[in-house]
């Protein structure tokens, strides 16, 4: 038995901030964002909506691609760093706007950027255990929330999206090999939004001083990122019993083309095998990973038995790594 794929869906927004739009609000350039991130544009979720009508339109199409409904799910996650709210979760709002019509459990996760890599070993292990059928897992962030568009180094990375897959327990050779997941709080503040939590609650103060925004040290979140994500890939394809060369696709977080390339000439992987859509989408945060994920299956880019490596990094430190059989 393997937890496996069954369905993909995602949602990005219509509304976009191209390069140019930058221009107008900070001191910047499309040459100068082209050139060190690989971005164009990024999706901008409208004012009046939240993280979870984004998540809630990737799991509409991820319920289709599988050929379920909303009511044969038996479990769902939600992976965001940008609630509607602090409560109720987002997975319980996804909950009410899929009308799955009886209770079943439904909360949320926050590893960041790595969101969904630390889901897909949650549900994995929530299939495997028999207790649950049919999952729901979503990464999904609305991160032009968290922009400072007086902060030329952040705003430009960052844009809008939720990815869905629905996932099942099954017999035979697709599914879910191998999965890491790893943390280190000692690099706790390269990525933080200092304000709005219980340590600095809202206030006059705290807006005054922009802690509502996203602040990252890039320098240092740029070597790390590539470090990670090179070792995480390379111990889940050893312990998925593979070897490097037999891998047909990674899928890394979109954080930005540089981290991208980076990564894939540390292995020696030929850029043929790591898709991207960073320059369209920007950095999604929890939803980079599974949109990628979604582009691929629907472009027909994946032949059943390949093999996939899907890796994450993002605050707190946190990274992680999946091997799964297409």
């Amino acid at each position: 038995m393997r937890a496996r794929i069954r369905g993909t869906g995602a949602a990005v927004p219509d509304t976009k901030i191209t390069n140019a739009d930058l221009e107008a609000l900070v001191d910047t350039s499309d040459e100068w964002i082209v050139t060190r991130t690989g971005i164009r544009e990024r999706g901008k979720l409208p004012a009046d909506q939240g993280t979870s009508d984004l998540a809630t339109l990737a799991a509409h199409e991820a319920l289709k691609s599988a050929g379920l409904q909303a009511s044969d799910i038996d479990l769902i996650v939600v992976c965001t760093c940008t609630p509607d709210m602090p409560m109720p979760t987002t997975a319980a709002l996804v909950h009410r706007n899929l009308r799955v019509g009886r209770p079943i459990p439904a909360y949320d996760l926050n590893a960041v950027c790595a969101g969904f890599v630390f889901g897909l070993e949650v549900v994995v292990d929530q299939l495997m255990s028999g207790r649950y059928q049919r999952a729901l897992l979503i990464g999904a962030d609305a991160m032009t929330r968290l922009m400072d568009y007086q902060d030329r180094q952040t705003c430009v990375l960052f844009g809008d999206g939720a990815g869905a897959v629905v996932m099942t327990a099954e017999e035979g050779e697709a599914g879910v090999v191998a999965t890491i997941l790893k943390a280190d709080g000692e690099f706790w503040d390269l990525i933080q939004v200092p304000g709005g939590g219980s340590r600095r609650p809202a206030s006059p103060y705290m807006l005054a001083q922009r802690e509502q925004y996203m602040r990252m040290n890039g320098r240092g979140t740029f070597k790390l990122a590539v470090q990670s994500m090179e070792q995480v890939i390379l111990d889940t394809i050893a312990r998925a019993g593979w070897t490097l060369d037999t891998v047909d696709h990674v899928l890394v977080h979109q954080a930005n083309q540089r981290i991208i390339e980076a990564t894939a000439e540390r292995m020696g992987v030929p850029l043929s095998k790591v898709p991207t859509n960073v320059e369209r989408t920007g950095n999604t945060s929890a939803a980079s990973n599974p949109v990628l994920l979604d582009e691929c299956v629907r472009a027909g880019r994946f032949a059943p038995g390949d093999r996939v490596i899907c890796a994450g990094f993002g605050s707190g430190l946190s990274w992680g790594g999946v091997a799964l059989i297409w």
